[in-house]
């Protein structure tokens, strides 16, 4: 299954809402290059719609997600009377689109944001009536231009992007290594302080020690110990720059039991001492 993955920040940041109504021989018109992104909700009828290469028959109670940099374009008047709503919103950041089967994340640093959000391009949510109560409330919303109801709008957006997220089912095995996967990182950013082993972690998550490692290498393309290293060591960088503590006392802090080989972890991750990284972003 194809999805859009948003790297945040920035968050997606809603412009407006329509709603159309397509007679029999209608049809979605060719657009390239819109320069937004273009979310359809059918409830009524189909949309014969294509972008680039690819091509959906979108049916009531699907969504499709047109991308702002591509060609989309009608493989098919409608069959019959259609009715949707589209969304146009605009976001500033980075986003690919990628296979569940295919997709691996990076080790984050420190000081990023532990999320990215990922969007089934084309789906048939589940909770597709509470999608379209959402819609229906937009769409009165473009009535006024009051705050309340320019906040509102936005908080309506977020709400529809959860729904969208939280009810894709995609590939259930290729999701539950994820989830696992995104687990493990959850417990070990939140114990990295303490002496974590891959059996206290496996006890922790009710897994089998092999399992678990094997799901962080496919999606992190690495073990939870690993894992563990790199984001103590990501810690000790802030703690270096933010406080004035001693090394002895942030290889402590960062569940290291032995200084000499903090340091040594420190320099093999950075090409440079702990004191040397300190000095090198001191204000």
């Amino acid at each position: 299954m194809s999805k859009i993955l948003f790297e945040l920040p920035p968050l997606p940041y809603y412009i407006t809402i329509g709603r159309n109504q397509y007679a029999k021989g209608e049809q979605h018109p060719n657009r390239r290059n819109l320069g937004i992104f273009d979310w359809l909700f059918v409830v009524k009828g189909t949309l014969y719609i294509g972008e680039d290469e690819l091509q959906w028959d979108v049916g009531p109670g699907q969504s499709l997600l047109l991308l702002p940099d591509r060609y989309h374009y009608t493989t098919a008047p409608c069959e019959e009377e259609t009715i949707f709503y589209w969304i146009h919103f605009v976001y500033e950041g980075n986003f690919s689109s990628f296979s569940e089967a295919d997709y691996s994340m990076m080790i984050r640093h420190a000081w990023a944001n532990p999320y990215k959000l990922r969007v089934p391009q084309y789906t048939a949510p589940r909770q597709f009536a509470r999608i379209e109560q959402l819609l229906e409330q937009m769409l009165a919303y473009t009535q006024t231009t009051s705050s309340t109801a320019y906040w509102r709008e936005q908080q309506h957006f977020m709400d529809l992007i959860h729904l969208l997220e939280e009810g894709d089912t995609g590939d259930s095995t290729t999701n539950a290594v994820m989830r696992l996967a995104e687990r493990t990182e959850a417990y070990l950013r939140l114990h990295y302080q303490k002496d974590v082993s891959n059996e206290t972690l496996a006890e922790a998550l009710h897994f089998h020690p092999n399992y678990v490692v094997r799901c962080m290498k496919e999606i992190y393309h690495c073990t939870p110990m690993e894992y563990l290293m790199q984001y103590r060591l990501e810690q000790a960088k802030l703690l270096l720059i933010k406080t004035e503590w001693s090394v002895a006392h942030i290889a402590e802090y960062v569940g290291f039991n032995f200084v000499p080989y903090f340091s040594s972890c420190f320099k093999r991750h950075t090409e440079m001492s702990p004191l040397a990284w300190r000095k090198l972003h001191a204000k």
